[in-house]
């Protein structure tokens, strides 16, 4: 059986304050808060989703707040940079955004492509890059507008324990294709428009530390549960231990660590986010899973209070 992911779904980090965190992905940045709900394993917890208007893979950027947690290590072993897209033309507008709210920045260069790399209030680490693919995405907020604004993921840089093992996983597991190599990094590429662009590290960053600041996995677009039960069998006769599937609600998933020790999510595209509230309002108030709405009330006074606000 030989199968080819589109590329990615959603990657899921870990931060500390959520508020600081809605100010800068919302606020700065300008995506759209598409989900509030919690941690299904920790419900004290929130788990806030960042998107595209319409919440699409390829999008969707979620986080575990821990306000007053340990600051983790980016080291092997952990998705080490998340890179956003933008439309071609919008690099000089994200430089001067940038410098209007104080966030630091460098511009880099890597396959032939500019990269503005910066990290957000917790220290995981963001880049943006112009490129053609991908739809405009139609969210506007707080003086970010559709010519400018981030369409999605551009992709991820992998920091690998074992590089040459993640490499051919990508390849022979996964299905991307290797394209080219550029100093420390080999890229790779998925079919899709967006989340489609893999670039590994095949020198060692350090070993990594899970806390506040550092991605906690990265989820691949399974087209649907059918799909998503055939990459399960896939992915466990190359030898990988392949959880049963979990409801998220929003999609379904299933997680395996591959051998550089990053680890990955397979997420179904469907139901998506507009099943339990509507597309207009997504976002708007906590959602709870049906196990948790009897704990509403009690959920509500535990949570530290959040609002998206337009930043000046």
């Amino acid at each position: 059986m030989s199968k080819k992911t589109m590329g990615i779904h959603h990657i899921t980090a870990i931060v500390g304050h959520p508020q600081q965190n809605i100010d800068f992905y919302a606020g700065v940045l300008g995506l759209r808060l598409v989900k509030q709900t919690v941690n299904f394993d920790d419900p004290n917890t929130y788990h806030l989703y960042f998107g595209d208007e319409g919440g699409n893979p390829g999008t969707i950027i979620t986080f575990f707040p821990w306000a007053g947690a340990r600051q983790g290590v980016i080291g092997d072993g952990q998705v080490g940079v998340t890179s956003y897209v933008v439309p071609i033309g919008a690099f000089k507008f994200w430089e001067e955004r940038l410098r209007k709210f104080e966030i630091p920045f460098t511009i880099a260069n890597r396959f032939n492509e500019q990269y503005l790399q910066f990290a957000d209030p917790h220290g995981l680490l963001l880049e943006i890059v112009e490129r053609e693919a991908g739809e405009q995405n139609k969210w506007q907020f707080g003086g970010v507008t559709p010519d400018v604004a981030i369409k999605g993921f551009g992709g991820a840089t992998l920091f690998s324990a074992q590089p040459k093992k993640t490499a051919k996983l990508l390849e022979s597991v996964m299905g991307l294709k290797r394209m080219d190599e550029d100093g420390d990094f080999i890229r790779f590429y998925s079919t899709a428009a967006i989340g489609n662009v893999i670039d590994l590290k095949i020198t060692s960053a350090g070993r990594g530390q899970m806390g506040v600041g550092t991605v906690h996995h990265i989820a691949w677009r399974a087209a649907d549960d059918s799909d998503q039960l055939e990459w399960q069998k896939h992915v466990a006769t190359h030898g990988y231990h392949v959880t049963p599937v979990q409801d998220r609600n929003y999609f379904n998933a299933i997680y395996f660590r591959e051998e550089g020790e990053i680890l990955f999510e397979i997420a179904t595209d469907p139901p998506g986010f507009a099943h339990d509230e509507s597309q207009e309002t997504m976002g708007e108030k906590l959602m709870l899973p049906v196990q948790y709405e009897q704990y509403r009330e009690q959920l509500e006074r535990s949570l530290i209070p959040i609002k998206v606000q337009e930043l000046q």
